[in-house]
């Protein structure tokens, strides 16, 4: 582990190593993953809750291009590189990878996560990467989701102000 926050921050191409440096059978990796555009107590919440699943927490976050072909165009409100180093600074929180894609598919197969987590507004059957952690025996957890918490309801209360 790192105490510089920066340091979490890794390319998906250096996962291989780190994943190296990591004794599987001592310790339980979980992954989530999303777009934390807006970070509020619903996503520190269910960090902790993924993070207390397991020993190391890895988290996927979804890339400015990404996240503008999935929530549209004015979206993100905060760019990657605040978003990556705001995540980075909480301490439950062990590696974060930004990924281009649409989903964090190509993660999940790397890091092989024994843990998957998403929050309630998911399916155990619906979050992507199931069926793969499922086949080599890893688990899908999925964590409720805290009530009226949204980045999208942070962004329609300020349109009223």
């Amino acid at each position: 582990m790192t105490n510089n926050y920066q340091d979490k921050i890794i390319n998906i191409e250096n996962i291989p190593t780190i994943l190296s440096t990591i004794d599987r059978k001592a310790k339980k990796i979980v992954f989530t993953n999303g777009c934390f555009d807006i970070l509020h107590y619903g996503h520190v919440k269910l960090l902790w809750e993924a993070k207390a699943l397991g020993d190391i927490l890895f988290l996927g976050l979804n890339s400015d291009d990404s996240i503008k072909r999935i929530k549209g165009k004015n979206r993100p409100i905060n760019p990657e590189f605040e978003r990556s180093c705001v995540l980075a600074s909480l301490q439950m929180i062990d590696y974060i990878s930004i990924f281009e894609e649409d989903t964090p598919m190509r993660l999940i197969k790397i890091i092989k996560p024994d843990i998957l987590v998403k929050g309630g507004d998911w399916t155990p059957d619906s979050v992507v990467g199931s069926g793969f952690v499922s086949e080599y025996g890893g688990e899908v957890k999925i964590i409720p989701l805290v009530d009226g918490l949204s980045t999208t309801n942070t962004i329609n209360k300020l349109k009223f102000k």
